[in-house]
């Protein structure tokens, strides 16, 4: 059983960043072994090419636009049709590592301007592509791998991932036995986390 991971697809599987870059991570390269990684770009999977030009969130109103400052084109609708397909196709899926920073994978560092030419950000958010991965999977495994630089962020998210993985393979058969085998082989995992929550599952 490996788990499976969504995965920036620049972060060392293709040159596909604005830029025409690909971008090497120790990290991924390994956990590339352990896991089932499904790389995606979103900017190119809905036709820009490489490289592009770059790209910014506007807040106007309490929407959320997706625009290239160079042409004034605006992505927002294609951003979204592409990830709320793409997401609701995953049966399975246990995490998600994105590129942070990015105006489309990034999860909470992602600058959102007021408007297309303002310099100063209004703050920061998730990107257009991952604030749909975290309304539909707030549960899941899901970092930035600029944050999985640190040790405790990647511990938490090991953990997770993994356990999580193994409660899918559990769900699936459906049987009142495994599920006891599986709390009773994490009892202290989940102990260590929460033992309210853990008393009550």
């Amino acid at each position: 059983m490996k788990p499976v991971v969504v995965l920036s697809k620049c972060l060392e599987f293709a040159p596909c960043r604005y830029n025409g870059a690909m971008i090497p991570d120790r990290f991924v390269r390994q956990l590339e072994p352990h896991v089932i990684f499904l790389p995606v770009c979103p900017e190119v999977e809905i036709g820009w090419g490489v490289p592009r030009g770059s790209v910014r969130i506007i807040s106007e109103n309490g929407e959320l636009y997706l625009l290239q400052p160079a042409t004034g084109m605006d992505l927002s609708e294609k951003m979204r049709r592409f990830s709320n397909r793409l997401l609701a196709s995953m049966d399975e899926v246990d995490g998600f590592i994105l590129k942070n920073r990015s105006p489309s994978c990034g999860i909470k560092d992602v600058k959102h301007f007021p408007k297309v030419d303002a310099e100063i950000p209004l703050g920061k958010g998730a990107g257009f592509f991952a604030g749909e991965v975290l309304e539909r999977f707030p549960g899941l495994a899901i970092e930035d791998e600029g944050r999985l630089n640190h040790p405790k962020i990647r511990d938490h998210f090991l953990t997770n991932l993994f356990t999580l993985a193994r409660f899918r393979e559990t769900k699936k058969t459906n049987r009142r036995e495994t599920l006891v085998r599986f709390h009773a082989t994490h009892k202290l995992l989940l102990m260590a986390y929460n033992q309210k929550i853990m008393r009550l599952l």
